[in-house]
């Protein structure tokens, strides 16, 4: 019956999802021309906003538990699981106030996606070409720089790929080290993801409606002492203790 409903509601959501795509694009290019990047991110936070309330057309629900603790003005890693596409706009919106970048592929700049390469190409990600790692270094260490330099903080998606089960993936050191290399003094702040794999449990149509999606920023990691080898799978068993799966 949930599937049968989904057929009818996800035409609703990616209409909704695609019109704010469309018209946040020039609306990103106007406030980058005329404001900068302060505008630019501004205009981006707005979108993300939306994007994230499009999950009420499928009559999901969305809970971000955070974390106020964290200071500003402080680089920090957020480690976080992925589980679907939709796990992003979330992470940017509701932990606007760090300037979170992500380590994005360079596909998606090159693929014309409206509002989303845009911002990918002028936003401050690290868009990677994972066939070229003197490349992909490179955008690491520009992302890395930034961040020391302008107090940016980082998304991650260690596993590399989404899990279509829930499962966690082991996760991978690679981007982690290089931007703590940088950034020895970076919090290293976990993000469990529950529930936004089921949302694609049919694949991208018909989406699952009716499916209870959650994150939650945890504590930052106690890193003293710890190469990175070791940060890097006390994130991992941090969030697979918080994450949950059918």
């Amino acid at each position: 019956m949930r599937k049968f409903i989904g057929y009818f509601l996800t035409p609703i959501f990616y209409t909704c999802f695609a019109l704010a795509l469309i018209l946040f694009h020039p609306i990103q290019w106007l406030c980058l021309k005329i404001g900068g990047y302060t505008a630019h991110k501004k205009s981006v936070d707005i979108l993300n906003f939306f994007l994230v309330a499009c999950n009420y057309t499928l009559f999901n629900t969305v809970t971000f538990k955070d974390n106020k603790n964290l200071p500003t003005g402080h680089p920090i890693i957020f480690v976080a699981n992925h589980q679907s596409t939709f796990d992003i706009p979330s992470l940017i919106y509701f932990l606007r106030r760090f300037h979170g970048k992500f380590i994005s592929k360079v596909e998606l700049v090159h693929a014309n996606i409206p509002s989303i390469s845009f911002n990918l190409k002028y936003g401050g990600a690290a868009n990677i070409d994972r066939k070229d790692p003197k490349q992909s270094i490179a955008e690491i260490l520009k992302l890395a720089n930034n961040m020391k330099q302008k107090r940016w903080s980082a998304f991650i998606f260690p596993e590399g790929t989404r899990t279509k089960t829930g499962e966690m993936k082991r996760f991978s050191v690679g981007g982690i080290a290089t931007l703590l290399k940088k950034n020895p003094d970076a919090l290293v702040v976990p993000i469990a993801i529950n529930g936004s794999y089921l949302m694609v449990k049919y694949g991208m149509f018909p989406l699952r409606p009716f499916t209870p999606i959650s994150w939650e920023v945890l504590e930052p990691l106690q890193t003293a002492g710890l190469n990175v080898e070791e940060i890097v799978k006390l994130a991992e068993d941090t969030i697979r203790l918080k994450v949950k799966h059918n």
